[in-house]
């Protein structure tokens, strides 16, 4: 073939972007498309997720919280029951709109869509995608914290200037969930297998010490529920929310930025696999 006529051309250029580099510098196209999307058709959606945390506040912080009475806040003064669960309410709400974005909506365009097919047969690159994808998940994941930081304002349940910063470790707790989901994604094929996403979340959901302090488990649970990833999100926005700050507030920032480093190589590697072959 020659290589001087437009196939040669373009052939060649095909060869070099399947072995050229993994990253054009274009993640904000995808960005741009997230967000035209988003505006279009899934604001509703959006939306709506940001109610299901509040709602639990709501029932189980006041609600409940009439009944428990005051808790151990994580420096070990007595706080309402309601201020104790916000914070991990909080945790949950972002790793929900994380989730959501990177496994779901990803699975769709993925499969059926064939949307990232489309884009990376562009100049876009595989880490390009993922950083355009997991950035509207964690934009995502942003507005909710903001939104019920807000609401925890307007209960009185935020008492330190350190809760401010429950917002921005909130988007590390998105960071870590999206960019893990978005590669586990890539090897699901059916519906059926991601029914499995919602089984892994429920659990985590139910016991990361979320409603209860961790001691009332059996040590070997306690263990098993340390090792979880919205457990050590849970423990850091309690902290954070009282100013409480020790040496596990580091270990807990640790182990996001290794599940987010490890979920973006996931995640690119994926890409790359399925659609530049």
């Amino acid at each position: 073939m020659d290589h001087g006529s437009p196939a040669g051309t373009a052939a060649a250029a095909a060869r070099d972007r399947t072995f050229g580099p993994l990253y054009s510098r274009n993640a904000r196209s995808v960005i741009a498309r997230g967000l035209m999307a988003t505006r279009s058709t899934n604001w509703l959606v959006m939306l709506s997720g940001f109610f299901e945390p509040v709602l639990f506040l709501i029932s189980m912080g006041v609600g409940l919280g009439a009944i428990v009475g005051a808790v151990e806040g994580p420096d070990g003064t007595a706080i309402s029951y309601a201020a104790y669960i916000a914070p991990a309410l909080l945790a949950v709400s972002a790793m929900n709109g994380a989730v959501y974005d990177s496994t779901w909506n990803v699975f769709f365009k993925m499969n059926f869509a064939k949307l990232y097919q489309g884009m990376l047969y562009t100049s876009l690159g595989p880490l390009d995608v993922a950083l355009g994808e997991i950035f509207l998940a964690l934009l995502r994941g942003m507005l909710y914290a903001t939104g019920f930081t807000a609401v925890m304002g307007m209960m009185g349940l935020i008492t330190s200037p350190w809760a401010l910063l429950m917002i921005p470790a909130s988007v590390l707790i998105a960071f870590g969930f999206a960019s893990l989901g978005m590669g586990i994604t890539s090897f699901l094929k059916t519906f059926q297998q991601m029914d499995w996403i919602n089984f892994i979340l429920l659990p985590m959901f139910l016991f990361s010490a979320t409603f209860y302090p961790l001691s009332v488990y059996p040590e070997p649970i306690q263990w098993f529920i340390q090792a979880m990833p919205l457990w050590h999100g849970v423990e850091l926005l309690r902290q954070i929310s009282v100013g409480a700050f020790s040496a596990a507030t580091a270990v807990h920032i640790g182990y996001y930025l290794v599940m987010t480093a490890a979920g973006m190589l996931l995640t690119t590697l994926r890409l790359r696999a399925l659609f530049l072959k």
